[in-house]
């Protein structure tokens, strides 16, 4: 049964009624439950659960501390294109955009590799726009053999793939997928990505299922926060996650919780996530599932990122940018422009500066391809 089949029973579930009988008690038995089942995860969600945050908060940090200890693994993107044949209402790199286009050469990429590289970061992510005409598999293999002369583990975010493709990519040497839903609510999910390959929800939905039937060692899946009902979204990114530990126990899974943020166009943010909304949704999905993989982009700024270091984040993005070769490459004379602003601009040592006086361990290399 795929995940798509799971979701069904929920799709007309009384969200609002069951979250307007959550009492205290509930709470309570949540937070110390081992059960993970739906239950427990609507009810950490539910708006009671908001004047509970510091016992919340408590369990999370102890599940936290049990399963990962006091350590922050670390990482960064290269973005290499920002071509694409979507239209996402909410993403700088629209191809309905006029923007200048770049995509980055076999010699752009090892600069840009070997400077990254040089902050002692041996995780990478890819980046592209989504356009398999101008990020093809050969260009993106291509760029995996020459950055695994500089990192140990590569990841990717780009378009959903086929299983086919997928393995060709793992045989290249990428070990991890990190592929966003955006929304798991199909109606909105239909008006935000206007045009596009993109457009078809149950592809992208099913695409973590065909990386993790090929083998690939990380998955990590993520909801734009903003673009509908939070509470229902993380739902549904906790279940996504749950169904995919139990489908692949030998994959570390892993979820990212990005807000929207400002890029060149307009998008109104039309479900708005607070500071303390974003302390709740780490601290649910610590409890509901201990050894989930938890990333904080830089989108958040320094202060909330520090905060919610003890309450359940694993992972931390540092030294980032959202440009086409951003670190050392001039796109026609200019700097590209970025898909989103970030707000963390702390390069790596300053962010391992952080981590250590919080008495922190900062993670650099954790995996070593056979």
């Amino acid at each position: 049964m795929s995940y798509y089949e799971t979701l069904l029973p929920y799709q007309s579930f009384p969200f609002e009624e069951f979250f307007g009988r959550v009492s205290s008690e509930n709470i309570e038995e949540a937070i110390q439950s081992n059960r993970q089942d739906e239950h427990q995860l609507l009810t950490l969600l539910s708006p009671t659960a908001e004047n509970h945050l510091e016992t919340i908060a408590e369990r999370a940090h102890q599940l936290t501390s049990m399963h990962f200890g006091k350590t922050i693994q670390l990482y960064t993107p290269i973005y290499i294109s920002n071509y694409c044949d979507n239209q996402c209402a909410y993403c700088g790199f629209n191809a309905s955009h006029d923007l200048p286009r770049k995509k980055l050469s076999p010699e752009e990429i090892e600069k840009e590799a070997a400077f990254i590289s040089s902050s002692g970061l041996k995780h990478i992510l890819i980046l592209t726009g989504e356009s398999k005409t101008n990020s093809s598999l050969d260009y993106l293999t291509d760029c995996v053999q020459l950055l695994k002369k500089y990192f140990s583990s590569i990841a990717v975010e780009i378009p959903a793939l086929t299983e086919n493709e997928y393995a060709g990519l793992i045989e290249a040497g990428v070990d991890g997928l990190t592929l966003y839903q955006e929304t798991y609510d199909e109606t909105i999910y239909r008006q935000v990505h206007q045009a596009g390959p993109k457009k078809d929800y149950l592809f992208r939905l099913t695409a973590p299922e065909r990386a993790g039937r090929q083998g690939m060692r990380a998955i990590n899946i993520g909801a734009l926060l903003g673009l509908a009902n939070w509470r229902k979204d993380v739902f549904f990114l906790g279940f996504h996650a749950k169904y995919l530990q139990d489908l692949f126990p030998d994959a570390e899974i892993g979820v990212s919780i990005p807000r929207l943020k400002s890029h060149p166009g307009h998008f109104n943010v039309l479900n708005p996530v607070s500071d303390k909304n974003m302390a709740q949704i780490v601290t649910a999905l610590r409890i509901f599932l201990p050894r989930l993989g938890i990333s904080l982009s830089t989108r958040e700024k320094p202060e909330l990122r520090e905060n919610l270091l003890p309450l359940g984040i694993t992972r931390m993005s540092a030294g980032s940018s959202t440009k086409v070769g951003g670190h050392t490459v001039i796109c026609n004379g200019q700097p590209s422009l970025p898909q989103f602003e970030i707000a963390d601009t702390r390069n790596v040592e300053e962010i391992k500066i952080m981590l250590a006086a919080k008495g922190y361990q900062p993670v650099l290399k954790d995996w070593m391809p056979i």
